[in-house]
């Protein structure tokens, strides 16, 4: 039996680190090199919200199908742009029905997959199943609720109902999580108002559930106390009928400004904080630690300045008044993300250690000596691999940044009603027109989206659902 000498089995194991640590380099960088050819989904969402804003809703639908076609794990998130342009397009049933089926998948998502949770350790959060934002979650329903609105459907009371019990799901979990914390996160949810308003219109409608009606605008008051209308409509339920004689009531809901995104930025701080505890460490530590060269990439929410701060509404010609905010989705996207900012540095940072652990342990294991060539073909695996991070930026790219309402008691009878752009100094920008049919007795639903100077798409007046009948 031949017996290697030391020589040689010192040889072999010195090839067999070498060829390991090689390979290791290599997929690293090529990990580098096809992650910098990437783009995030920021990016991708850019040519369909320049597409939609500009009033282009083919050219939007084709941007989108595109990445539907490529982007599987972003499939949720542009279904719920396609629900968007659909309304927009006129066609409130079909956003309804993909509005639904992105509530239930994120309702599937909402249970942690440990799976992914590891593999987005070793990656990015990216390869994370998208279970949607607190804020996006209530919205949906929103939108669900304004979407039957218009196609004439039964169920937004029902949809309101489920905005209402979602978003106390997500407060009850959210002060779980931080009761023994600082509670600020939990004050920066606050119940959105839209849910009980709807409740309360839909009410108002018959003479017998008034004392529901009133019930819910008290509901709005609170929740939102800086809705302009919020005193006049309880007055209404309180001491007035809920329309006269003759009458009906048309409510005009405003899709106002380009909602919140997700756009990647650099941890400054939290990198340099890295990079010095590196160099500790690698002072006192027998191996290379890798350097934390490449930045600490992470999701933050971008707001717009809105071009226009309402909408008035002009009947037969005459100045009838103008919108008012309902939902601050842009104030609610910012304050729930400043909630969750601890742990989105923390998920970020865990990452970067668990990335040099792996790297660390694997020296110890192969007994790599430090400042040897080996040594530093892994901290260029290291510094390659943590290049491959990107920030997680999916997000609902399509929403209002308000959504806005004007309720005015008209004649039975057809009207003219003609929306405008408005802003403190006056009404600018190009007006859009439609008419609507008042029915006695009940309500008639106008919307309109402006997310800069012009509406995008169609009118939608619950009113054609009436001429069809």
């Amino acid at each position: 039996m031949n017996i290697p000498s030391p020589e040689c089995r010192s040889a072999v194991a010195s090839g067999s680190k070498r060829r390991a640590f090689s390979c290791c380099s290599r997929i690293a960088v090529l990990l580098l090199l096809f992650n910098c050819g990437c783009s995030t989904h920021f990016d991708r969402l850019q040519p369909i919200r320049t597409a939609f804003f500009d009033g282009n809703l083919p050219m939007a639908q084709e941007a989108l199908a595109k990445e539907l076609k490529k982007r599987k794990g972003e499939q949720d998130v542009l279904m719920l742009d396609q629900a968007v342009i659909e309304l927009a397009s006129g066609r409130p049933k079909d956003a309804e029905r993909i509005l639904r089926q992105v509530r239930d998948r994120f309702d599937e998502l909402e249970g942690l997959d440990a799976g992914k949770e590891i593999a987005s350790m070793l990656t990015d959060d990216q390869v994370r199943p998208y279970a949607g934002e607190d804020y996006e979650k209530v919205l949906i329903r929103a939108m669900l609720s304004l979407s039957n609105l218009m196609s004439g459907g039964g169920d937004a009371g029902a949809y309101a109902l489920q905005m209402v019990d979602k978003q106390q799901q997500i407060m009850l979990a959210v002060e779980e999580k931080y009761k023994e914390e600082d509670q600020s996160a939990v004050l920066a949810y606050k119940q959105v108002a839209l849910g009980p308003y709807i409740r309360g219109m839909l009410a108002e409608e018959s003479p017998l559930t008034l004392n529901d009606a009133l019930r819910a605008r008290v509901q709005v008051a609170k929740w939102e106390p800086n809705f302009r209308d919020a005193k006049v409509d309880i007055h209404r339920c309180e001491h007035e009928v809920a329309m006269h004689s003759g009458h009906g009531a048309l409510y005009v809901f405003a899709l106002v400004g380009r909602g919140p995104i997700k756009q990647e930025t650099a941890e400054v701080p939290t990198q340099a904080a890295l990079l010095v505890a590196d160099r500790i460490f690698d002072a006192l530590g027998k191996r290379n630690v890798t350097p934390t060269l490449a930045p600490v990439k992470i999701p933050r929410v971008v707001n717009f300045v809105p071009v226009a701060d309402c909408v008035s509404v002009q009947i037969n010609g005459e100045m009838a008044g103008k919108t008012a905010t309902l939902v601050d989705i842009g104030e609610m996207a910012v304050q729930q993300q400043q909630a969750h900012f601890p742990a989105i540095i923390g998920r970020a940072v865990a990452r970067r250690v668990i990335k040099k652990g792996i790297l660390y342990g694997a020296q110890e294991m192969a007994d790599v000596q430090k400042g040897s060539l080996l040594s530093l073909g892994v901290l260029a695996a290291g510094v390659a691999w943590e290049a491959t991070e990107s920030a997680d930026t999916r997000c609902w790219g399509l929403l209002p940044d308000t959504i806005q309402v004007f309720r005015v008691e008209l004649p039975v009878g057809e009207h003219t009603i003609t929306l405008r752009p408005s802003q403190r100094q006056g009404d600018f920008g190009t007006p859009a027109q439609t008419k609507v049919r008042i029915r006695e007795g009940r309500h008639t639903y106008l919307l309109g989206n402006l997310p800069t100077s012009r509406f995008v798409g169609e009118l939608l007046t619950s009113s054609r659902e009436y001429d069809e009948e």
